[in-house]
């Protein structure tokens, strides 16, 4: 294959573990996500001087790639290679948004502002007293980087064109109103800290600082809404094609036909909407899967209590690890740890999953939403924690973290790209349909109303933000160009989730353009990997062993599309 396994050179492994070293310097909520000791009081710097900093750090990184990688000797290791094609993409493609200054209008419900204020606090130690004095300093700090998120985006008021939507602006105020209101009534922080066992001195501190938090945020919120908003009525929801292009390349790794990309993802849709009407039958004799899923929601099982479901999620994967750890995988002590939560309040509407730190002192974690419900379906359940946890999420980003010596610590860490990770885990619960997991007609089809989802997403992702056609055979908007509020309509027909979480989506889509075609794309590449395995094996008279298959594929470390599929297929 060009890779010279005998060679023991970490030179390219070595100058992306510089890079996260330097980016834990110039990014404390980095640090806090690694769990390394650096800055554990400070926040991230979200003006443009701080993304200028980050920029200059990916510039003299590629330089020092260029230059580890003509010093070679020889040529490169399999693990070399791969990590320098990594670090190469990654860089270039952050350094494309930022030359199309698109982090200028991140207004966006998911993977924006929230990670910055809220997530990071839920990411750093609170063991002692020490810790949570802490947390009161970086709480006082939320300040400074809500004025840096605003001095950005009055940037992009500046440059015209770069504005956020006002689609985009409500969801968001909105959030923010959601994270005030939480806490009993006193804000996110001030709920997060209420029960730190701490000396009176400390407590005081940290109500102060809490309130501090919380009245940035409502600031920002006030501002969106009195002055942001007016200045960017009108603007377009899409993001036209160029831009798209960039974000695609950002989320994927890869260069894509968008219109090959598109076309697919309606033959997906059909595909899984036949699948979805004969499992509705099962469901419920002369049922439409929209029936049957409202059905399931009344009459199917159900956990009531919040503490009940975060116990019957953190049952599937106990099971699962016990199940798969020497059949179906390989797996290291560490990596069988994982927990399930309970999300906080203004979370987006999606289950999600935050990993372990690199020494596994704080495990990966699956959090459940709640968006106020207390009873809880289960057929709708299952699929997404195969998904978010085991055999999904976890269990490659945990292994990552496990190989962080073979691999780097970039790759174990910071290298990944939704394509390849949630690709995996779309493939985790496929997997776990082909096993057998998926026992009851409910339970399966809540698995495919998430494949329906994701094949949804790709259609309005592309679909809203390239402005293209629906085909005239759709049951919704037939013959009309995508709009937000058509595929509002679509998303709507095709779910059995909540109006809330609808909503949700098309926030997320609109604010994210590229992110949501990931999923599929990335399972394609996945069983497509799978299967030129498969083929490889059999034309050697051998068969694909799948716990081989999968533990050496979770060793590759994170891929783009661009080399994911053929790294899979020499497996």
């Amino acid at each position: 294959m060009g890779d010279d396994i005998s060679a023991d050179s970490r030179a390219v492994r070595d100058v992306a573990d510089a890079y996260v070293t330097g980016l834990a310097r110039v990014d404390p909520g980095i640090a806090t996500y690694l769990g390394v000791p650096v800055g554990q009081d400070e926040m991230p710097d979200l003006s443009p001087e701080g993304r200028a900093r980050l920029d200059d750090l990916s510039r003299a990184t590629l330089l020092d790639l260029d230059r580890a990688e003509q010093a070679a000797a020889g040529p490169l290791t399999a693990e070399e290679r791969r990590c320098g094609r990594l670090l190469r993409e990654r860089l270039q493609a952050d350094l494309a948004v930022s030359a199309d200054d698109e982090y200028l209008r991140e207004v966006v419900n998911v993977y924006g502002l929230q990670q910055r204020v809220q997530d990071i606090f839920q990411l750093m130690p609170t063991g002692d007293a020490d810790d949570w004095a802490a947390a009161a300093r970086r709480m006082s700090r939320v300040s400074r980087t809500v004025d840096g998120f605003r001095d950005s985006l009055t940037g992009a008021l500046e440059k015209d064109r770069f504005a956020a939507a006002p689609r985009q602006v409500r969801v968001v105020a909105d959030q923010l109103d959601a994270w005030i209101r939480d806490g009993d009534g006193r804000g996110w922080h001030a709920g997060f800290c209420a029960d730190a066992d701490v000396p009176p001195s400390l407590r005081s501190e940290l109500d102060a600082s809490a309130g501090l938090a919380v009245a940035a945020l409502a600031e920002l919120r006030d501002w969106l809404r009195a002055d942001y908003l007016p200045r960017v009525e009108g603007r377009p929801d899409g993001v036209g094609a160029d831009r798209y292009r960039t974000w695609a390349r950002f989320w994927t790794g890869a260069e894509l036909d968008l219109q090959e990309t598109h076309a697919w993802a309606w033959e997906e849709y059909r595909r899984i909407r036949a699948e979805m009407r004969a499992e509705a039958e099962s469901v419920l004799p002369g049922a439409t899967a929209r029936q049957a899923m409202h059905h399931l929601d009344r009459h199917g099982e159900a956990v009531d209590g919040v503490e009940e479901v975060r116990l019957r999620l953190q049952g599937w994967m106990d099971e699962a690890l016990d199940d798969l750890d020497g059949t179906y995988f390989e797996l290291a002590p560490p990596v069988r740890v994982v927990e399930s939560a309970i999300a906080p309040a203004g979370s987006g509407s999606a289950a999600y999953y935050t990993p372990p730190s690199v020494d596994f002192s704080r495990p990966g974690r699956t959090w459940l939403p709640t968006q106020g419900r207390t009873r809880f379906p289960l057929w709708s359940l299952r699929s997404v924690w195969y998904h978010e946890g085991v055999p999904g999420h976890h269990l490659q980003l945990a292994q990552w973290r496990h190989l962080s010596d073979r691999l780097s610590t970039y790759q174990a860490t910071l290298g990944g790209i939704d394509a390849c990770t949630e690709g995996w885990a779309m493939y985790a619960e496929r997997l776990m349909d082909e096993l057998g997991y998926l026992r009851t007609p409910g339970e399966r089809l809540g698995f495919l109303d998430w494949q329906m989802l994701r094949a949804v997403r790709v259609l309005i992702d592309t679909g809203v933000h390239l402005a293209l056609d629906i085909p005239r055979d759709a049951p919704v908007g037939a013959g009309r160009t995508w709009t937000p509020e058509l595929a509002k309509e679509f998303l709507a027909f095709h779910s059995g989730q909540s109006a809330e979480f609808v909503d949700s989506e098309i926030g997320r889509y609109l604010g994210l353009p590229g992110q949501a075609i990931s999923y599929k794309l990335g399972e394609r590449a996945w069983l497509d990997g799978r299967a030129a395995a498969g083929a490889a094996h059999a034309a050697r008279g051998e068969r694909l062993d799948l716990k081989s298959w999968h533990t050496a594929a979770l060793s590759l470390g994170p891929l783009g599309l661009d080399d994911l599929q053929d790294e899979l297929a020499r497996l």
